[in-house]
């Protein structure tokens, strides 16, 4: 592990999220798809830095993307807006039960209240002593300060009971696609010091 992203002030100026998941389909005589899926989902992010001057931004920058050694080491990122859950749940949610790989309905409990939208469709979720991170399809509602919430992709790691569920500020452990980094000088300011810009890829890291 090479640290954390966003460093310091190197903010994200735009962000592409995509989900992978290989997907072998054929089709017998008849007409019948058959479909295989051959590998784990894991999530992508294509990031935009703001364009700053070196001295701002861009050494630090430029001496955190060196450290990753290409796509060798794998490091956190914490994308901006999707990071916190839309959810009304404010608590230390844990699982409830021992859950199998596989599993897309996982139980919780200790939620701190009652009633619906908990976790809303579309947060991220992690569980403790695991780097996948899964996303809510459902919304999710506690009775009892308890709920079932279901999740996609399936487990791919069993979960132990009272493991505890991250749901704000989820950190992707991710590594860089791309052998070649490069750092663009995009133009000047008013006082004449360089501004540059960058833009690179990465994937979750399973």
């Amino acid at each position: 592990m090479s640290g954390a992203f966003p460093i310091s002030t190197a903010k994200f100026q735009s962000l592409g999220i995509k989900s992978i998941q290989n997907t072998i389909i054929s089709k017998s005589q008849s007409g019948k798809k058959l479909v295989r899926q051959i590998d784990n989902q894991r999530f992508a992010f294509s990031v935009r830095v703001i364009t700053a001057k070196r001295s701002d931004v861009y050494g630090e920058l430029m001496a955190f993307i060196m450290k990753q050694r290409s796509s060798k080491e794998n490091f956190t990122i914490i994308p901006p807006e999707i990071e916190d859950a839309r959810g009304t749940e404010t608590g230390t949610v844990l699982v409830n039960g021992v859950h199998a790989v596989g599993d897309t309905t996982i139980a919780m409990d200790a939620f701190a209240g009652d009633g619906a939208g908990r976790f809303k469709a579309g947060d991220f979720l992690k569980f403790a002593s695991h780097n996948k991170v899964y996303m809510v399809v459902a919304d999710a509602t506690s009775s009892s300060n308890a709920s079932t919430v279901t999740i996609e992709p399936p487990l791919i790691t069993a979960l132990a009971d009272d493991s505890v569920v991250t749901y704000d500020n989820v950190a992707f452990t991710v590594h860089l696609t791309n052998d070649i980094q490069e750092f663009g000088v995009v133009g000047a300011d008013k006082d004449g010091a360089l501004l540059y810009q960058f833009e690179f890829d990465v994937e979750e890291t399973l």
